[in-house]
Protein backbone atom coordinates (compact mmCIF):
# COMPACT_ATOMS: atom_id res chain seq x y z
CA UNK A 1 0.00 0.00 0.00
CA UNK A 2 1.03 3.63 -0.71
CA UNK A 3 0.17 6.30 1.73
CA UNK A 4 1.25 9.94 1.00
CA UNK A 5 1.81 12.38 3.98
CA UNK A 6 0.54 15.96 3.07
CA UNK A 7 2.61 17.75 6.08
CA UNK A 8 5.08 14.99 6.31
CA UNK A 9 8.09 17.11 8.23
CA UNK A 10 5.39 17.79 11.10
CA UNK A 11 6.06 16.22 14.62
CA UNK A 12 2.39 14.17 13.84
CA UNK A 13 2.86 13.10 11.14
CA UNK A 14 6.76 12.67 10.76
CA UNK A 15 6.90 10.15 13.17
CA UNK A 16 3.60 8.11 11.34
CA UNK A 17 5.96 7.84 7.72
CA UNK A 18 9.01 6.48 10.01
CA UNK A 19 6.67 3.99 11.67
CA UNK A 20 4.42 3.39 8.41
CA UNK A 21 7.88 2.85 6.35
CA UNK A 22 9.73 0.32 9.02
CA UNK A 23 6.03 -1.20 8.78
CA UNK A 24 6.17 -2.38 5.21
CA UNK A 25 4.20 0.51 3.49
CA UNK A 26 5.19 2.74 0.51
CA UNK A 27 5.99 5.76 2.25
CA UNK A 28 5.96 9.72 0.27
CA UNK A 29 4.80 13.27 1.07
CA UNK A 30 5.38 16.86 1.11
CA UNK A 31 5.54 19.91 3.23
CA UNK A 32 5.12 23.40 2.44
CA UNK A 33 8.97 24.14 3.56
CA UNK A 34 12.00 22.26 3.95
CA UNK A 35 12.83 21.29 7.90
CA UNK A 36 15.61 19.66 9.59
CA UNK A 37 12.67 17.14 10.73
CA UNK A 38 12.28 16.49 6.74
CA UNK A 39 16.63 15.47 6.44
CA UNK A 40 16.13 13.71 9.39
CA UNK A 41 13.47 11.20 7.51
CA UNK A 42 15.30 11.11 4.73
CA UNK A 43 18.44 9.86 6.05
CA UNK A 44 15.83 7.36 7.63
CA UNK A 45 15.19 5.63 4.06
CA UNK A 46 12.14 8.42 3.10
CA UNK A 47 13.83 9.21 -0.02
CA UNK A 48 10.23 10.43 -1.73
CA UNK A 49 9.86 13.63 -0.41
CA UNK A 50 9.32 17.10 -2.17
CA UNK A 51 8.95 20.87 -0.98
CA UNK A 52 6.07 22.35 -2.20
CA UNK A 53 2.22 21.01 -2.33
CA UNK A 54 0.79 21.40 -6.01
CA UNK A 55 -1.03 19.44 -7.93
CA UNK A 56 1.97 18.92 -10.79
CA UNK A 57 4.31 17.17 -7.52
CA UNK A 58 1.60 14.70 -6.59
CA UNK A 59 0.67 13.85 -9.79
CA UNK A 60 3.48 13.23 -10.65
CA UNK A 61 4.11 10.69 -7.82
CA UNK A 62 0.85 9.20 -8.34
CA UNK A 63 1.54 8.28 -11.96
CA UNK A 64 5.12 6.66 -11.07
CA UNK A 65 2.99 4.73 -8.08
CA UNK A 66 -0.40 5.32 -7.45
CA UNK A 67 -1.24 6.68 -3.96
CA UNK A 68 -4.12 4.25 -2.22
CA UNK A 69 -4.19 6.84 1.11
CA UNK A 70 -3.41 10.44 1.45
CA UNK A 71 -2.37 11.30 5.07
CA UNK A 72 -3.12 15.19 6.14
CA UNK A 73 -1.94 16.89 8.81
CA UNK A 74 -5.24 19.04 10.62
CA UNK A 75 -2.62 22.37 9.80
CA UNK A 76 -3.52 21.57 6.11
CA UNK A 77 -7.19 20.83 6.25
CA UNK A 78 -7.77 23.91 8.41
CA UNK A 79 -5.41 26.23 6.20
CA UNK A 80 -6.07 25.34 3.06
CA UNK A 81 -9.08 23.12 2.71
CA UNK A 82 -9.54 23.65 -0.70
CA UNK A 83 -5.38 22.74 -1.45
CA UNK A 84 -4.19 21.51 -4.37
CA UNK A 85 -3.39 18.01 -2.64
CA UNK A 86 -6.47 17.70 -1.12
CA UNK A 87 -8.04 18.63 -4.56
CA UNK A 88 -6.42 15.97 -6.15
CA UNK A 89 -7.02 13.08 -4.14
CA UNK A 90 -10.71 13.87 -3.91
CA UNK A 91 -11.34 13.87 -7.71
CA UNK A 92 -9.90 10.48 -8.05
CA UNK A 93 -11.51 8.95 -4.77
CA UNK A 94 -8.18 8.49 -2.98
CA UNK A 95 -8.82 7.27 0.50
CA UNK A 96 -8.00 10.65 2.76
CA UNK A 97 -8.26 11.13 6.08
CA UNK A 98 -6.23 12.47 9.42
CA UNK A 99 -3.18 10.91 10.78
CA UNK A 100 -5.25 8.99 13.43
CA UNK A 101 -7.36 6.58 11.41
CA UNK A 102 -4.04 5.27 9.72
CA UNK A 103 -2.24 4.86 12.83
CA UNK A 104 -5.71 2.88 14.09
CA UNK A 105 -5.61 0.42 10.98
CA UNK A 106 -1.59 0.11 11.74
CA UNK A 107 -2.07 -1.06 15.50
CA UNK A 108 -5.18 -3.10 13.97
CA UNK A 109 -3.76 -4.79 11.58
CA UNK A 110 -0.43 -5.43 13.69
CA UNK A 111 -2.63 -6.18 17.47
CA UNK A 112 -1.64 -3.97 19.58
CA UNK A 113 -2.41 -2.22 23.00
CA UNK A 114 -2.21 1.43 23.23
CA UNK A 115 -0.18 2.94 25.96
CA UNK A 116 -1.58 6.62 25.09
CA UNK A 117 -0.22 10.10 26.55
CA UNK A 118 -2.57 12.52 26.58
CA UNK A 119 -2.56 16.05 28.52
CA UNK A 120 -2.52 20.14 27.99
CA UNK A 121 1.19 20.25 28.74
CA UNK A 122 4.26 17.55 29.11
CA UNK A 123 2.87 15.03 26.62
CA UNK A 124 6.20 15.04 24.51
CA UNK A 125 8.28 14.39 27.84
CA UNK A 126 6.28 11.99 29.16
CA UNK A 127 5.94 9.94 26.20
CA UNK A 128 9.90 9.92 25.33
CA UNK A 129 10.14 8.62 29.43
CA UNK A 130 7.74 5.85 28.60
CA UNK A 131 9.89 4.30 26.05
CA UNK A 132 13.26 5.00 27.76
CA UNK A 133 11.48 3.10 30.33
CA UNK A 134 10.33 0.60 28.59
CA UNK A 135 13.79 0.20 26.43
CA UNK A 136 15.54 0.18 29.56
CA UNK A 137 13.02 -2.83 31.05
CA UNK A 138 13.75 -4.77 27.24
CA UNK A 139 9.66 -4.01 26.49
CA UNK A 140 9.21 -4.79 22.86
CA UNK A 141 7.48 -1.60 21.72
CA UNK A 142 6.30 0.59 18.72
CA UNK A 143 5.98 4.01 19.13
CA UNK A 144 5.67 7.74 18.03
CA UNK A 145 6.69 10.85 20.02
CA UNK A 146 6.33 14.25 18.74
CA UNK A 147 10.31 15.37 19.21
CA UNK A 148 13.44 13.74 18.56
CA UNK A 149 15.14 11.48 21.61
CA UNK A 150 18.97 10.64 21.65
CA UNK A 151 18.33 6.93 22.34
CA UNK A 152 15.71 6.08 19.14
CA UNK A 153 13.85 7.26 16.28
CA UNK A 154 10.17 9.89 16.34
CA UNK A 155 8.28 6.56 15.07
CA UNK A 156 9.22 3.05 15.63
CA UNK A 157 7.72 -0.27 14.58
CA UNK A 158 9.09 -3.01 16.27
CA UNK A 159 7.84 -6.79 14.50
CA UNK A 160 6.19 -8.41 17.73
CA UNK A 161 5.44 -6.05 20.41
CA UNK A 162 2.91 -5.90 21.93
CA UNK A 163 2.45 -2.08 23.15
CA UNK A 164 2.29 1.07 21.07
CA UNK A 165 3.28 4.26 23.51
CA UNK A 166 1.54 7.09 21.51
CA UNK A 167 1.70 10.99 22.40
CA UNK A 168 -1.85 11.03 21.80
CA UNK A 169 -2.53 14.98 21.07
CA UNK A 170 -6.23 16.53 21.53
CA UNK A 171 -5.81 19.02 19.09
CA UNK A 172 -8.50 18.49 16.53
CA UNK A 173 -9.83 16.33 18.59
CA UNK A 174 -7.24 13.86 17.11
CA UNK A 175 -7.53 11.84 20.51
CA UNK A 176 -11.23 10.65 20.43
CA UNK A 177 -10.06 8.12 17.65
CA UNK A 178 -8.39 6.01 20.66
CA UNK A 179 -9.39 3.65 22.79
CA UNK A 180 -6.25 3.18 24.95
CA UNK A 181 -5.67 0.21 27.02
CA UNK A 182 -3.78 2.25 29.29
CA UNK A 183 -4.13 6.13 29.25
CA UNK A 184 -2.08 8.47 30.82
CA UNK A 185 -3.07 11.83 31.22
CA UNK A 186 -0.29 14.57 32.08
CA UNK A 187 -2.25 17.53 33.06
CA UNK A 188 -5.74 19.51 31.98
CA UNK A 189 -5.65 23.38 31.21
CA UNK A 190 -7.84 25.05 28.78
CA UNK A 191 -6.10 25.46 25.62
CA UNK A 192 -6.98 25.56 21.95
CA UNK A 193 -9.76 27.80 21.90
CA UNK A 194 -9.81 27.35 17.86
CA UNK A 195 -11.06 24.32 18.45
CA UNK A 196 -12.76 24.34 22.06
CA UNK A 197 -14.46 27.26 22.39
CA UNK A 198 -15.07 27.63 26.20
CA UNK A 199 -13.28 25.33 28.75
CA UNK A 200 -16.12 23.04 29.78
CA UNK A 201 -15.45 21.95 25.85
CA UNK A 202 -12.07 21.10 26.06
CA UNK A 203 -12.76 19.23 29.45
CA UNK A 204 -15.42 17.62 27.94
CA UNK A 205 -13.43 16.34 25.20
CA UNK A 206 -10.76 14.64 27.99
CA UNK A 207 -14.20 13.44 30.49
CA UNK A 208 -14.54 11.05 26.73
CA UNK A 209 -11.13 10.17 26.27
CA UNK A 210 -10.91 8.72 30.32
CA UNK A 211 -14.39 6.74 29.11
CA UNK A 212 -12.69 5.04 26.00
CA UNK A 213 -9.68 4.05 27.67
CA UNK A 214 -9.81 0.30 29.78
CA UNK A 215 -7.58 2.02 32.43
CA UNK A 216 -6.29 5.86 32.96
CA UNK A 217 -4.04 7.41 35.33
CA UNK A 218 -4.34 11.05 35.97
CA UNK A 219 -3.82 13.47 38.73
CA UNK A 220 -6.24 13.98 41.23
CA UNK A 221 -7.22 17.81 40.86
CA UNK A 222 -7.88 16.87 37.17
CA UNK A 223 -10.20 14.11 38.02
CA UNK A 224 -12.21 16.75 40.06
CA UNK A 225 -11.70 18.90 36.60
CA UNK A 226 -14.00 16.14 35.12
CA UNK A 227 -16.25 15.24 37.90
CA UNK A 228 -16.37 11.95 37.90
CA UNK A 229 -16.11 9.21 40.84
CA UNK A 230 -12.95 7.22 40.31
CA UNK A 231 -13.47 3.54 39.89
CA UNK A 232 -11.40 0.79 39.79
CA UNK A 233 -10.61 1.79 36.01
CA UNK A 234 -8.74 4.73 37.27
CA UNK A 235 -5.65 5.45 39.20
CA UNK A 236 -5.70 8.47 40.65
CA UNK A 237 -2.52 10.39 41.61
CA UNK A 238 -1.31 13.40 44.52
CA UNK A 239 0.92 15.75 43.89
CA UNK A 240 2.27 15.93 46.94
CA UNK A 241 3.37 12.17 47.11
CA UNK A 242 7.05 12.57 48.88
CA UNK A 243 8.20 9.73 46.58
CA UNK A 244 8.01 12.45 43.90
CA UNK A 245 10.25 14.73 45.24
CA UNK A 246 12.77 11.66 45.85
CA UNK A 247 12.90 11.66 42.60
CA UNK A 248 16.35 12.08 41.35
CA UNK A 249 15.73 14.36 37.94
CA UNK A 250 15.63 18.02 37.71
CA UNK A 251 12.26 20.20 37.54
CA UNK A 252 9.11 19.26 39.41
CA UNK A 253 7.49 18.89 36.09
CA UNK A 254 9.66 16.75 35.62
CA UNK A 255 9.60 14.41 38.22
CA UNK A 256 5.66 14.40 38.13
CA UNK A 257 5.80 13.45 34.73
CA UNK A 258 8.51 10.24 35.81
CA UNK A 259 5.67 9.36 38.10
CA UNK A 260 3.36 9.13 36.21
CA UNK A 261 5.55 7.17 33.74
CA UNK A 262 6.35 4.58 36.52
CA UNK A 263 3.10 3.89 37.27
CA UNK A 264 1.82 3.34 34.46
CA UNK A 265 4.49 0.50 33.55
CA UNK A 266 4.11 -0.77 37.00
CA UNK A 267 0.50 -1.62 36.29
CA UNK A 268 1.23 -3.48 32.79
CA UNK A 269 4.18 -5.10 34.03
CA UNK A 270 3.89 -5.60 37.69
CA UNK A 271 7.34 -4.63 38.04
CA UNK A 272 7.63 -2.88 41.96
CA UNK A 273 8.05 0.93 41.93
CA UNK A 274 11.54 0.66 43.26
CA UNK A 275 12.72 -1.53 40.92
CA UNK A 276 11.51 1.19 38.24
CA UNK A 277 13.31 3.91 39.86
CA UNK A 278 16.85 3.79 39.18
CA UNK A 279 16.09 3.44 35.45
CA UNK A 280 13.62 6.49 35.32
CA UNK A 281 16.54 8.69 37.16
CA UNK A 282 18.86 7.97 34.03
CA UNK A 283 16.61 9.34 31.66
CA UNK A 284 18.68 11.61 29.62
CA UNK A 285 15.90 14.24 28.13
CA UNK A 286 14.27 15.28 25.09
CA UNK A 287 15.08 17.58 22.03
CA UNK A 288 13.93 20.82 22.57
CA UNK A 289 12.66 20.08 26.20
CA UNK A 290 14.77 22.13 28.11
CA UNK A 291 17.41 20.51 25.97
CA UNK A 292 20.89 21.97 26.36
CA UNK A 293 22.50 23.44 22.86
CA UNK A 294 25.18 24.67 24.91
CA UNK A 295 26.57 25.08 28.56
CA UNK A 296 24.04 27.59 29.72
CA UNK A 297 21.62 28.22 26.51
CA UNK A 298 18.48 25.73 26.93
CA UNK A 299 15.64 25.27 24.21
CA UNK A 300 12.66 24.80 25.32
CA UNK A 301 8.91 23.97 23.33
CA UNK A 302 6.66 25.53 26.11
CA UNK A 303 4.00 27.47 24.67
CA UNK A 304 1.27 27.21 27.81
CA UNK A 305 1.51 29.61 30.56
CA UNK A 306 1.46 26.67 33.04
CA UNK A 307 4.16 25.06 30.76
CA UNK A 308 6.09 28.09 30.80
CA UNK A 309 6.30 28.78 34.45
CA UNK A 310 7.07 24.60 34.55
CA UNK A 311 10.35 25.46 32.42
CA UNK A 312 10.84 28.48 34.59
CA UNK A 313 11.00 26.78 38.10
CA UNK A 314 13.09 24.04 36.19
CA UNK A 315 16.03 26.61 35.10
CA UNK A 316 15.58 28.62 38.57
CA UNK A 317 16.40 25.18 40.34
CA UNK A 318 20.18 25.15 38.23
CA UNK A 319 20.18 29.12 38.34
CA UNK A 320 18.17 30.82 40.35
CA UNK A 321 18.58 34.88 39.96
CA UNK A 322 20.49 34.36 36.27
CA UNK A 323 17.83 33.06 34.27
CA UNK A 324 17.00 34.99 30.84
CA UNK A 325 14.25 34.39 28.74
CA UNK A 326 13.93 34.85 24.86
CA UNK A 327 10.58 34.26 24.10
CA UNK A 328 8.76 33.06 20.99
CA UNK A 329 5.09 32.08 21.04
CA UNK A 330 3.63 29.58 19.19
CA UNK A 331 1.02 31.30 17.42
CA UNK A 332 -0.34 34.70 17.44
CA UNK A 333 -4.13 33.31 18.20
CA UNK A 334 -2.49 31.19 20.89
CA UNK A 335 -0.84 34.55 22.22
CA UNK A 336 -4.19 36.45 22.16
CA UNK A 337 -5.84 33.87 24.17
CA UNK A 338 -3.50 33.76 26.65
CA UNK A 339 -2.37 38.08 26.95
CA UNK A 340 -3.84 38.47 30.51
CA UNK A 341 -1.93 35.42 32.01
CA UNK A 342 1.40 36.71 30.43
CA UNK A 343 1.46 39.62 32.33
CA UNK A 344 3.22 38.23 35.67
CA UNK A 345 5.01 35.02 33.90
CA UNK A 346 8.42 36.88 33.51
CA UNK A 347 8.37 38.80 36.81
CA UNK A 348 10.86 36.24 38.30
CA UNK A 349 13.25 36.37 35.75
CA UNK A 350 16.67 38.49 35.18
CA UNK A 351 16.18 39.38 30.86
CA UNK A 352 13.45 39.07 28.79
CA UNK A 353 13.58 39.44 24.98
CA UNK A 354 10.62 39.12 22.71
CA UNK A 355 11.01 37.95 18.86
CA UNK A 356 8.38 37.63 16.49
CA UNK A 357 5.49 34.65 17.02
CA UNK A 358 5.74 31.54 15.05
CA UNK A 359 2.94 31.54 12.49
CA UNK A 360 0.53 28.71 11.56
CA UNK A 361 -3.35 27.51 11.46
CA UNK A 362 -4.06 31.62 12.62
CA UNK A 363 -7.57 33.38 12.77
CA UNK A 364 -6.57 36.07 10.17
CA UNK A 365 -9.41 38.23 11.82
CA UNK A 366 -6.92 38.61 14.65
CA UNK A 367 -4.49 41.68 14.85
CA UNK A 368 -1.39 40.26 14.57
CA UNK A 369 0.81 40.89 18.39
CA UNK A 370 4.20 42.31 17.75
CA UNK A 371 7.12 41.54 19.68
CA UNK A 372 6.50 45.49 21.23
CA UNK A 373 2.86 44.26 21.69
CA UNK A 374 3.33 41.50 23.73
CA UNK A 375 6.04 43.12 25.30
CA UNK A 376 3.50 45.90 26.63
CA UNK A 377 1.01 43.53 28.27
CA UNK A 378 3.69 42.61 30.37
CA UNK A 379 3.36 43.99 34.23
CA UNK A 380 5.55 46.99 34.77
CA UNK A 381 8.17 44.66 36.49
CA UNK A 382 8.45 42.54 33.44
CA UNK A 383 8.69 45.47 30.95
CA UNK A 384 11.42 47.17 32.76
CA UNK A 385 13.94 44.62 31.51
CA UNK A 386 11.81 43.19 28.12
CA UNK A 387 13.29 43.90 25.13
CA UNK A 388 11.52 43.81 22.05
CA UNK A 389 13.92 41.80 19.55
CA UNK A 390 14.21 39.83 16.33
CA UNK A 391 16.22 36.93 15.39
CA UNK A 392 19.67 38.19 14.30
CA UNK A 393 22.80 39.45 14.67
CA UNK A 394 22.25 41.72 17.87
CA UNK A 395 20.04 39.46 19.31
CA UNK A 396 23.14 36.87 19.10
CA UNK A 397 25.59 39.01 20.59
CA UNK A 398 23.30 39.71 23.61
CA UNK A 399 23.33 35.83 24.28
CA UNK A 400 26.44 35.44 23.95
CA UNK A 401 27.25 38.26 26.57
CA UNK A 402 24.93 36.72 29.23
CA UNK A 403 26.50 33.37 28.63
CA UNK A 404 29.60 34.60 29.24
CA UNK A 405 28.30 36.58 31.95
CA UNK A 406 27.11 32.88 33.58
CA UNK A 407 23.56 33.41 32.84
CA UNK A 408 21.03 30.64 31.89
CA UNK A 409 19.43 31.57 28.37
CA UNK A 410 15.95 29.96 28.23
CA UNK A 411 14.91 29.94 25.01
CA UNK A 412 11.31 28.99 24.91
CA UNK A 413 10.27 28.49 21.34
CA UNK A 414 8.14 26.86 18.99
CA UNK A 415 9.88 24.25 15.97
CA UNK A 416 10.11 23.84 12.65
CA UNK A 417 11.46 25.95 9.31
CA UNK A 418 12.20 29.72 10.54
CA UNK A 419 11.77 28.82 14.15
CA UNK A 420 13.47 30.59 17.06
CA UNK A 421 14.72 26.82 17.57
CA UNK A 422 16.30 26.33 14.27
CA UNK A 423 17.38 29.63 14.74
CA UNK A 424 19.66 28.82 17.48
CA UNK A 425 20.73 25.62 16.42
CA UNK A 426 21.99 27.48 12.90
CA UNK A 427 23.35 30.39 14.86
CA UNK A 428 25.56 28.47 18.00
CA UNK A 429 25.62 24.43 17.73
CA UNK A 430 26.31 24.48 14.14
CA UNK A 431 28.72 27.25 14.34
CA UNK A 432 30.03 25.49 17.30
Amino acid sequence: MHIYFSGIGGTGLGPLALIAHQAGYIVSGSDKQDSQYIHYLQDHGIQNIHIGQTTEQIEQIHTAQPIDWYVFSSAVAIEQPNAPELVFCRERGIKMTKRDELLSHIMIEKNLKLLAIAGTHGKTTTTAMAIWLCNRLSIPISYSVGGKISFGEMGHYQPGSEYFVYEADEFDRNFLTFHPYVSVVTGIDWDHPDIYPTRPDYEQAFAQFVTQSVHTLLWKEDADKLQFKPTEQHTVLAKDAPEIAGLKLPGIVNREDAWQVMQAVSFITGKPLGELQPHMEAFPGVSRRFEQLLPGLITDYAHTPPKIRGTLETASEIAEGKVVVVYEGLHNTRQHFIKDELRDLFDGVKQVYIVPSYLAREDESLALLTPADLRALLSDTAQAKTVASQLGPELKQAIQDHLLAGDTVVCISAGGGGSLDEWLRKEFVTAA
